[in-house]
């Protein structure tokens, strides 16, 4: 029963507790005992919470009961009895709330995300928190505190980053679905390498209140599943305006009507020639071009775009980011919360405790964005950096006037190894080139697995879409999941 119960859907898994085929309480302990069986090998949870996840199952499950007495099953929370995992940069009151930094080690959450309260009115159990790169600063889960996370389909490599802890549970049937963050390719970038299924919604679509800042102008929270019907189901929940969070838009969220047959003709299909450059893995660039071909044949027109200002995005990116993160982190004094190192002198304090709170990735960024804002340097980086960031936003706005979605790579290359760019930050930075621009243009990204390369690693491909259009790439996304079968693929651990 337990690996029947780990290998269904969200959705198989929901239709399967309204119809009584198993209970809410089967459910939470098969996944319990696999995270218990799997999770020593892949360290995908910072936290688990047994206890309360069987009581909250316990509860539901009397729900239910109570549901079918009286007939009343379709008024019940559409997500009741769901377990998730949410990553450990996003608030959950009463739980440990890390963020994979010394600095935070003993923090307990006061209040809960608005996205992730979104997701337990709809009914959902939190089941843990997963593991991240320190203040999502990284692209592999390797700056994390608590130690690396590593590729189910192959525990020499990582992950991918920040949120690989989230990738790596749902791709070893560790949880159905999870949270994670998307600050420059955080959510879609682990999909890829986990060979999962991540949205990254547009900014502004859900609420930032209770997600742990690093970059305020780009951080976004998604959810990474193993489908694109499963992720459009939690997505269409969390999402929504938030009083608490002023960059939220009163936008509504549409329903987001996935049928079997998904039809996509007519649907218009961009390619962007710089997101093909030098120096990506051949495999990688086979892969994606075969899914665009793939889709074409269900029926969408492909045409080739531009996106001239795609080349800038990573030194804005570094300039920007950076930047918000040295005035975010400020707060992280020793003070007001989080680890305190006691000394004679304020300033000592100060010192000893950020020093030793923060890990050397978090220290580098904090040093390059306050001197992106320092006297003298503020006109010549940061506001430079704005401008082309503007430019970035344009190079969409125009391409999405002959287009309905732009398709491309996620990443450059599938999972690397675990150290391989442990001594070179600027490769790490790299390997977020594809998935930055997004995040600079606030528009949504979709991606989901498309292949395997010759080592047996998970190749993805990433759609982005207009503004507030998150429905048009998961309709595609959806398309290509009824005609192929990558995503039912799972690791052998």
């Amino acid at each position: 029963m337990t690996s029947k119960l780990i290998d269904l859907t969200v959705v198989q898994l929901l239709s399967g507790l309204k119809h009584g085929e198993f209970s809410c309480v089967e459910v939470v302990r098969a996944y319990l005992d696999h995270i218990q069986a799997v999770d020593p090998k892949v360290h995908a949870f910072i936290t688990v919470l047994p206890q309360e996840a069987i009581e909250a199952a316990a509860k539901a499950d009397g729900i239910y009961v109570s549901a079918r007495r009286s007939g009343s099953l379709e008024s019940l929370p559409p997500l009741l009895g769901l377990p998730i995992a949410v990553k450990d940069l996003v608030t959950v009151k009463g739980v440990r709330c890390t963020c994979g930094s010394p600095i935070l080690d003993n923090f307990i959450a006061p209040f809960t995300a608005t996205g992730v309260q979104h997701l337990l009115d709809a009914g959902v159990i939190i089941l843990g928190k997963t593991n991240t790169d320190e203040f999502a600063m990284g692209s592999s889960t390797e700056t994390s505190a608590s130690g690396p996370t590593f590729n189910p389909w192959d525990l020499s490599r990582v992950p991918g980053g920040s949120s690989g802890g989230s990738a790596a549970a749902v791709a070893a049937r560790m949880i159905p679905a999870a949270i994670g963050t998307d600050t420059g390719g955080s959510v879609r970038q682990p999909a890829s390498f986990c060979g999962v299924t991540g949205i990254k919604p547009t900014y502004g679509r859900v609420s930032r209140y209770g997600l742990v800042a690093y970059g305020s102008s780009l951080d976004t929270m998604g959810v990474l599943a193993r489908t694109a019907e499963d992720a459009a189901l939690l997505f269409s929940y969390m999402a929504g305006f938030d009083p608490l969070d002023a960059t939220t838009v009163k936008v509504p969220v549409p329903t987001i009507d996935l049928a079997e047959h998904q039809e996509i003709r007519g649907m218009r299909i961009g390619v962007p020639a710089e997101y093909f450059i030098k120096g990506i893995q051949p495999e990688v660039e086979k892969s994606v071009r075969e899914a665009i071909q793939l889709l074409g044949s269900l029926g969408a027109s492909v045409t080739e775009v531009s996106l001239p200002h795609t080349k800038y995005a990573l030194p804005v990116y570094y300039l920007i980011a950076p930047a918000e993160a040295s005035a975010n982190l400020a707060r992280y004094d020793g003070i007001r919360y989080g680890v305190r190192e006691d000394e004679a002198s304020l300033g000592d304090m100060f010192r000893k405790t950020r020093g030793h709170g923060f890990g050397p990735e978090v220290k580098r960024r904090i040093m390059l964005g306050t001197y992106a804002l320092s006297a003298g340097y503020y006109d010549a980086y940061y506001a430079k950096a704005q401008k082309v960031r503007t430019l970035i936003k344009r190079d969409f706005d125009e391409a999405f006037q002959r287009v309905d979605a732009i398709a491309c790579p996620v990443a450059p290359s599938t999972a690397f190894r675990l150290g391989e760019h442990a001594g070179d930050p600027l490769a790490m930075y790299l390997e977020d080139v594809f998935t930055l621009p997004t995040n600079l243009a606030g528009v949504p990204g979709l991606a989901f697995p498309i292949g395997f390369d010759s080592s047996g690693m998970p190749i993805g491909i990433q759609l982005m879409g207009p503004h507030f259009k998150e429905d048009t790439i998961f309709k595609l996304a959806h398309a290509y999941q009824q005609a192929t079968t990558w995503h039912k693929q799972r690791p052998q651990l």
